[in-house]
């Protein structure tokens, strides 16, 4: 039987599932939410916390797995990777999709183009730290022993938040620290507890209570406002240092070429659950900010923040690899 031209294509139409259906089907199994960062750290608190309601209004578990590496490239590249049927999703953050693509001459992933986005966030408290032995309350005392003692200080980072912020402030600064980079911000935190490192960037997920019970001292934080968590810790540009300007930012993201329906209702049920007061909550005494906003928003920061660490990179001097 010879088909009449454009018959194909009604018949390509008739044997492919509609999008529809797709979605309604979805969820059937567990869905996997991929960290990029170790168990304990703030982005793995955050997202066991939205995680839990999601997976109850999905009818079927999100389950939270921890793929940390590379500064996030590793859990990044395997998501991207992955089959673009929802069962997959990523929470990331500037880590990965901004920071590690900004520092490489031939990055792993296009940020934009290799991940479909999902959900805004939020953003992450971090504060300038040292251990309480260092002779510094306020970050104009610690410029000035560091200036008045170059290299004698070690600084912890357990990402590329930290590397990046670091980097900036030391460059702003006009001093020389020794680096001591760590797999995570929690295998960090804890030689900063002992002093075998003085100072670090770090998010308030990793260290509220050690700030809180003095065993570790803030000096600034790096949001343009001051955070509630700590309200008594000034902003970096309230301690002289106005120019320093870093977003640290989590958002959800899924394989690249997710069908529209199915990145609609993931959106749709991340969104409410960021809005329920429980979740809020928990979520500020962990210093993060929840800024729930829907898939477009966030493609815009992707690109916007992308931009910003390299111009950051280039100010402070720092080379992609």
């Amino acid at each position: 039987m010879r088909l009449r031209p454009g018959w194909w294509l009604v018949l390509a139409a008739l044997a492919a599932p509609p999008a529809e259906g797709l979605a309604q089907a979805f969820p059937s199994k567990p869905v996997r939410l991929v960290v990029p960062f170790p168990g304990g750290s703030a982005t793995d608190t955050i997202a066991r916390l939205i995680a839990a309601p999601v997976g109850q209004a999905l009818g079927q578990p999100m389950l939270v797995e921890d793929r940390a590496g590379a500064d996030g490239a590793i859990a990044a590249s395997e998501v991207a990777r992955a089959a673009p049927d929802g069962y997959t999703l990523l929470m990331a953050t500037n880590s990965p999709m901004s920071a590690v693509p900004a520092m490489k001459k031939t990055p792993p992933y296009d940020p934009s183009a290799d991940f479909t986005p999902v959900a805004d966030v939020g953003r992450y408290t971090f504060f300038m730290v040292v251990h309480p032995d260092v002779p510094a309350r306020t970050l104009a005392e610690l410029i000035d022993y560091a200036r008045a003692n170059p290299e004698k200080l070690n600084y912890a980072t357990g990402n590329t938040t930290g590397i990046v912020s670091t980097a900036y402030f030391a460059s702003l600064a006009g001093i020389q620290m020794v680096h001591v980079p760590y797999k995570g911000e929690p295998q960090a935190v804890t030689d900063l507890l002992a002093g075998r490192v003085q100072f670090m960037v770090v998010s308030s997920g990793t260290t509220l209570s050690h700030l809180r019970e003095g065993r570790l001292r803030a000096l600034v934080t790096t949001l343009p406002r001051r955070s509630p968590s700590l309200p008594e810790v000034p902003t970096i540009a309230e301690a002289g240092m106005p120019k320093f300007s870093l977003t640290s930012w989590a958002g959800l993201f899924g394989p690249p070429r997710m069908p529209k329906e199915i990145q609609e209702r993931l959106s749709r049920e991340f969104l409410a659950a960021m809005q329920r007061p429980e979740v809020h909550a928990a979520a500020e005494k962990q210093g993060f900010l929840l800024a729930p906003a829907p898939p477009e928003r966030l493609a815009e920061l992707v690109k916007e923040q992308l931009e910003s660490y390299r111009r950051i990179l280039a100010a402070a001097g720092v080379q992609p690899e």
